[in-house]
Order: C-alpha cells, then sequence, then structure tokens
C-alpha cells in the first residue's frame, strides 16, 4: 500500500468497504432481519451510485456540467429491457442479461456520442439547458413509442396500440407511456455490486491514463491545452461517451429490477437529473467515492428514518447541510491547489525553471 498513490489506495479502500458492506447487507437479508423495503432498494441504490460516477466523470474531470444522465440511463434501461423482453423465450437467462447489459451500455454510450459533437460545442449554462433538453425528448419519445412483434416481425407505432397492425395473439413488447412490462427481473444485489466496483475502477484508470490527464488540462486551461497540440474535441468525446455508457449501466441493472419500466419524470426526467447532480455535489466533485458514499446514504435514510414520522424528512435536511458543512472530497479548486495548477502554482514553477536555467 505504501508504494501506491494516493489515489490507487483511496480506490482500493472504497472497494474493501463495499465488500465489507455487501458482506453485511447479505447477511441481514439471509437472517431475515432486513426489512422488505430496505432490500428493495440495494440494487436501485448501486444504479444510482453508477449514474452518479459517470456524472462525475462529466463534471469533475471533463469540466462540464450535464442534466442530460437520465436520459443516457434511460436509453441504458429500455434497450436492454426491450431486447430481454423480445428474446425472453428464445435465449437462455445469463447469456440473454449479458447481451441486454452490453446492448444497454453500448447504445448508452452510442447516444452520449452522437449528443457530444454537438452540444460540447457549448459551455456552461447552455451545455446544462441542452442536456436537459436531450433527457426529456427522449423520455417523450419512448412515452409515444408502440412496438409490438408477431409471425411476421417487430411493428412501430407513435400512434396508439391499435394502429401497430399485428397478427392476432401478437406480443407486445413496448406499450406507449406503460412501458415495458415483464421484464425478467435479473439484476440481483450481488451482480449490481460487482458492476459498480468495475465502473470505479474503469473510472479509476481513465483518469490516471494519458488520455485522462489530457481531459484533465482540458478541463484547467483549454486554451492552453489547445496550444500545446492537444486536439480538444476527440479528448472530449472520449470523456462524455465513457460517462454516458457508464450511466447506461446502471440503467440496465435498474430495468432487470422491476416488473414494469415506465419513463416517467421521477425515474428518468428532470428530477432523476437534478437527483444524480445532487448526489455528485454533496459527495464531491471529482471523487468517485464520494458519489458512492452520498448516494447510498441519501437513497436509504429516508427509509431508515420512515418510522421518526414526522420529524423524518428534518433530519433529512439537517444530513444534507452537514454533508455540504464537512464535505470530505478535495473538489476541484482544492485538487488544482495540491497539484499546482493555480495561477500562482504556474508562476512558481516557470520562476524555478528560469533559476534552474
Amino acid at each position: 500500500m505504501k508504494n501506491l498513490n494516493k489515489t490507487t489506495q483511496k480506490l482500493i479502500t472504497t472497494i474493501a468497504v463495499i465488500a465489507v458492506l455487501y458482506a453485511i447487507m447479505q447477511t441481514m437479508q439471509s437472517t431475515g432481519n432486513l426489512s422488505s423495503l430496505m432490500s428493495g432498494l440495494l440494487v436501485p441504490v448501486c444504479a444510482y451510485s453508477l449514474v452518479a460516477v459517470g456524472l462525475n466523470l462529466c463534471v469533475g474531470y471533463l469540466g462540464e456540467l450535464s442534466l442530460g444522465h437520465a436520459g443516457f440511463m434511460c436509453v441504458g434501461a429500455f434497450t436492454s429491457a426491450f431486447f430481454s423482453k423480445a428474446f425472453q423465450e428464445s435465449i437462455p437467462d445469463v447469456p440473454r442479461f449479458i447481451l441486454a447489459l452490453v446492448i444497454g451500455t453500448c447504445a448508452a454510450a452510442l447516444f452520449g456520442f452522437l449528443i457530444a459533437i454537438p452540444v460540447l460545442r457549448l459551455s456552461g449554462d447552455y451545455l446544462a439547458i441542452v442536456t436537459l433538453a436531450f433527457g426529456e425528448i427522449i423520455k417523450n419519445v419512448i412515452n409515444v413509442l408502440y412496438i409490438g412483434k408477431d409471425s411476421s416481425g417487430l411493428h412501430f407505432s407513435m400512434k396508439d396500440m391499435m394502429s401497430l397492425g399485428m397478427e392476432p395473439g401478437g406480443k407486445i413488447l413496448v406499450n406507449g407511456p406503460q412501458g415495458i412490462t415483464g421484464t425478467p427481473r435479473q439484476s440481483t444485489f450481488t451482480i449490481a455490486v460487482i458492476l459498480l466496483i468495475l465502473a470505479l475502477v474503469v473510472a479509476h484508470n481513465f483518469v490516471n491514463s494519458r488520455t485522462g490527464r489530457a481531459v484533465k488540462a482540458i478541463r484547467d486551461n483549454q486554451i492552453a491545452a489547445e496550444t500545446v497540440g492537444l486536439p480538444i474535441t476527440k479528448y472530449k468525446l472520449i470523456a462524455f461517451t465513457i460517462s454516458a455508457a457508464i450511466a447506461g449501466v446502471g440503467g440496465v441493472i435498474y430495468a432487470h429490477n422491476i416488473n414494469s419500466l415506465t419513463a416517467t419524470t421521477n425515474n428518468f426526467g428532470y428530477n432523476m437529473s437534478i437527483m444524480i447532480l445532487v448526489y455528485v455535489v454533496l459527495g464531491g466533485i471529482g471523487n468517485f467515492s464520494g458519489s458512492v458514499i452520498a448516494a447510498v446514504v441519501l437513497t436509504m435514510l429516508p427509509e431508515m428514518l420512515r418510522g421518526l414520522s414526522n420529524y423524518r424528512m428534518l433530519i433529512y435536511s439537517i444530513v444534507l447541510i452537514v454533508l455540504m458543512l464537512f464535505n470530505w472530497a478535495p473538489g476541484i479548486l482544492k485538487f488544482r491547489e495540491e497539484h499546482g495548477i493555480t495561477s500562482k502554482g504556474i508562476l512558481d514553477r516557470f520562476k524555478k525553471h528560469k533559476e534552474v536555467q
């Protein structure tokens, strides 16, 4: 451990903590000491944590504020659920879930890449507004989409179920606002934890790779990065696409944990985008471990305090304030100071360089 850098040590510690919490929760479930309501939140907590990790990669390391990651989560959820429902009878459970995971992740990454091409020309509030619009467009399109399947193949419509023109006995796969029902529930807590750990490892390796260091350089000073020859657009596209792919993984395990998948505001709309952003901000911008901790605490806490009735939301608000005051993450500003990337730090390095000469 002494030979490892601080970020690697932090990653190993985070994985160890997740493993310990996983063992505790599994033990409580097996002994019946965990309520059914809390048990039902285990997989969604991992899904929200995955989306928060993806958004933190975009906000904390790319330096771009996105409010559309609920849309990427929605794309991953519905593409994977559609595949699982369509091939439920023809492909065995395990291969079908693996294929659904790959398809959902790739679909979210593809949408992230396509959206990033025009969107990353913007910055600040304009970027946030456009990405928020993307999430709302995805949700609204799914709510008017009807897809059925019969012996002649797939049928699409954006009017109503009757306009599909299917043969008698045809199967409805996507039913407009009612979404997809009957998706196989294959997302277990174990699978969700494994995917969360893999996402943390991928994100950690990316930000510490050559590409990740280039992304951080672009975040700190885009003009200087462009001056030294870094392809700005290329690195931004890579970071945004990986960020969307991780959000898509969260959507896949979320979709395969419920019987009925609908594209509502609370699930994949504006409310969810803001909630994921809250996880990132409270957990610390640029801190993947903090995003996971914030997602777990803020998702589990209201249910743990449900017995306190009228005082539940009061305690919840106090916890939010405490998280803001005692934020354990360095954040971008402190990160810059520690690595000497402030204006004063750059000037000091320049002076030292001149003295050596």
